[in-house]
C-alpha cells in the first residue's frame, strides 16, 4: 500500500475534503445525540466529545480520511457507571480510558490488528453494517401518551418518501457529477424541500436541542483515592478495549478502501489523547465510527482536512448554527445511513461463504450475530479464538514421519510438519517403541519447535524408547531448536545432534 506524504495528507483535493467534511458532520450529530441519551446523560456531552475527538484525532492520528466521536459501543459500556454513580465519575473513566489507550499505543502493539483474520473483518463489518439499519428504525417510531409506537398513516408515508428520495438521490447523483458529495445534496435538498412545503416531519431538533457555550476545562470531581479507581478502572479498561477495537478494525477498513497505509500506533496514541481531552472538558468517551468514517470517504473525504472540518463544524453546531441544524429532517439522516449500511455490508461474502472452507464461513456468520446482538468485543475476540483453534487443529493434523530402514538395521523417522501444543497427541501415535529396531534416529530436519509442548514431547518420547531399552538419537536440529532444548537443560541432549 502506498503511504501518503505530509503534503497528501494536508493539501490535496482541499475543497472537496471540506465539503466530505462538512457531510460527515451532519451524520456525526444525530449518533451523537442518540448515543448520548442511550449512556442517560446531557446530548451536549455527545456533542463535545465529537468535536474534541474528531478535530485531535484527525489532526494528530495516523489514518486520514477516518472520522471518530461518541460511539455507541463505547456508550453502552458506561451506562451502569452513570446510573450508579453519576456523570463525573463517567468523566474520570473516559480520562482514564485515554491514559490506556495512550499505554497501547506506546507500547506499539497497534499492529497486533495484523492478527485479525480475514473472516473476522467480514463478520464485524457485515455487524456493524446491520446495527447501522437498525438503529435507523428506531426513528420509525414516535412518542405517544401510551409509550413509543410505530408511526403509521400520513406521518409514516412522509417518513418513507422523504428516506427514499434522499437515498434516490444518493444513488443517482453520482451519474451526473461527482463534484459535490451526493449525501450532502440529498440532506440539503431534502431539508429545503421539507420547509418550503411545511411537510410534517421530525426534524434535528425534535431529538434535542443542541444549543451550548465552548467547553470548558474541568477535573473531574470524584474523590482521588483507591476506591474511586476500583470504580472506574474495569470501565476504563472496557472502554479501552472496545475504542481500540473498533478504531483498529475501522483502520483496517480504511487502508484497504484508499489503498494506502496509516500508523497504527500513532492512531493509538492520538486516539487516547483525544480521550483524555475529552473527559477533561465535559465529553464523552469515543472511537472510530465505521458509519461516519464511509460517509466521508464515499464523500471524497481522503485528507485530514476532512476529519478536523466535521470536527470543527460540530462545534460551530453548538455555537452558532444550532437554529439552522435542529431544522435538518431526520428523514434525510435516515436515508443517508440506510445507503452507508448497503455500502458497509460486504455483499461478498454470501458467495464467499459457498467457496471457503467450512470454519472460516462459520467465523463470518458468528461474529456478525455476535455483533449484532452483544458487542463488538465479544464478536472479534470470539472470531480469533475460533480461526486460532482452526488453525491449531489443521496444523496438528499435519504433522507426519517417513520411515528408513538402515543398512545397520537403524530405523530412521524423517519427521515433517510442526510440533507444538496440538499436535504433540499426534507426534506420539507416530512412534512405535517396542516393536522399533534397538536403534533409532528421528531426523528433525523438517521439524519445527513450536512451544514448551514440543520439548517436553521430545522428552516423553526419548523416556518411551528408554524404557524399552532402545537407543535413540535426535538428529539435524537446527540450531533454534537445539537452543531451546538446551535452555531447557535435557539430559538426553549429546554432540550428534546434528548429524
Amino acid at each position: 500500500m502506498k503511504i501518503q506524504t505530509p503534503r497528501e495528507q494536508w493539501l490535496s483535493n482541499i475543497p472537496g475534503n471540506i465539503l466530505a467534511g462538512l457531510t460527515s458532520s451532519f451524520a456525526l450529530v444525530p449518533e451523537c445525540i442518540a448515543f448520548a441519551l442511550v449512556a442517560h446523560v446531557n446530548p451536549l456531552m455527545g456533542l463535545y466529545g465529537a468535536f474534541i475527538i474528531c478535530a485531535l484525532t484527525a489532526l494528530l492520528g495516523g489514518r486520514p480520511g477516518m472520522i471518530s466521536g461518541a460511539a455507541g459501543s463505547m456508550a453502552v459500556v458506561i451506562v451502569a457507571l452513570v446510573v450508579q454513580h453519576g456523570v463525573q465519575y463517567l468523566l474520570a473513566t473516559v480520562v482514564l480510558s485515554g491514559v490506556l489507550m495512550m499505554l497501547f499505543g506506546l507500547m506499539r502493539l497497534g499492529k497486533l490488528i495484523r492478527m485479525v483474520p480475514h473472516p473476522v473483518m467480514i463478520g464485524f463489518v457485515n455487524g456493524l453494517a446491520i446495527i447501522i439499519a437498525m438503529a435507523q428504525l428506531e426513528h420509525f417510531r414516535q412518542a405517544t401518551p401510551q409509550g413509543e409506537a410505530w408511526l403509521h398513516g400520513a406521518p409514516l408515508l412522509v417518513m418513507c418518501g422523504l428516506v427514499a428520495t434522499t437515498m434516490l438521490v444518493v444513488y443517482l447523483l453520482p451519474r451526473l457529477t461527482k463534484v459535490i458529495p451526493p449525501a450532502l445534496v440529498a440532506i440539503v435538498g431534502v431539508g429545503l424541500v421539507c420547509q418550503l412545503f411545511q411537510l410534517p416531519t421530525r426534524t434535528l431538533g425534535d431529538m434535542a436541542h443542541i444549543a451550548g457555550a465552548f467547553p470548558t476545562f474541568h477535573l473531574p470531581a470524584v474523590p482521588l483515592d483507591l476506591q474511586t479507581l476500583e470504580v472506574v478502572f474495569p470501565y476504563a479498561l472496557l472502554m479501552a478495549i472496545v475504542g481500540l477495537l473498533e478504531t483498529l478494525l475501522t483502520f483496517n477498513l480504511t487502508d484497504n478502501i484508499t489503498d494506502t497505509a496509516g500508523r497504527p500506533n500513532r492512531e493509538c496514541l492520538a486516539l487516547g489523547l483525544a480521550n483524555v481531552a475529552s473527559g477533561l472538558f465535559g465529553g464523552m468517551g469515543g472511537c472510530a465510527m465505521i458509519g461516519q468514517t464511509m460517509i466521508n470517504l464515499t464523500s471524497g473525504g481522503r485528507s485530514r482536512v476532512s476529519g478536523a472540518t466535521s470536527g470543527i463544524m460540530i462545534l460551530l453546531f453548538i455555537l452558532f448554527l444550532s437554529p439552522l441544524i435542529e431544522r435538518i429532517p431526520l428523514a434525510a439522516l435516515v436515508g443517508v445511513m440506510f445507503v452507508v449500511a448497503q455500502q458497509t455490508f460486504d455483499w461478498r461474502s454470501f458467495r464467499v461463504l459457498r467457496k471457503v472452507p467450512r470454519n472460516d464461513a462459520l467465523v463470518i456468520v458468528l461474529v456478525t450475530v455476535i455483533t449484532v446482538f452483544t458487542d463488538l468485543a465479544v464478536a472479534v475476540l470470539s472470531g480469533i479464538v475460533i480461526a486460532a483453534l482452526n488453525f491449531a487443529w489443521q496444523h496438528a493434523r499435519e504433522i507426519r514421519a517417513d520411515i528408513k530402514v538402515g543398512a545397520d538395521n537403524s530405523l530412521t523417522y524423517l519427521l515433517h510438519g510442526t510440533l507444538f501444543f496440538a499436535s504433540t497427541g499426534n507426534f506420539q501415535d507416530l512412534f512405535k517403541p517396542q516393536s522399533d529396531p534397538e536403534t533409532v534416529i528421528i531426523d528433525c530436519q523438517h521439524l519445527h519447535l513450536a512451544d514448551h509442548s514440543a520439548i517436553a514431547a521430545l522428552e516423553t518420547l526419548n523416556e518411551r524408547y528408554q524404557k524399552a531399552g532402545k537407543g535413540l538419537r535426535f538428529a539435524n536440529l537446527s540450531a533454534r531448536s537445539q537452543h531451546l532444548l538446551k535452555r531447557a537443560g535435557f539430559a538426553f541432549l549429546h554432540a550428534d545432534l546434528t548429524t
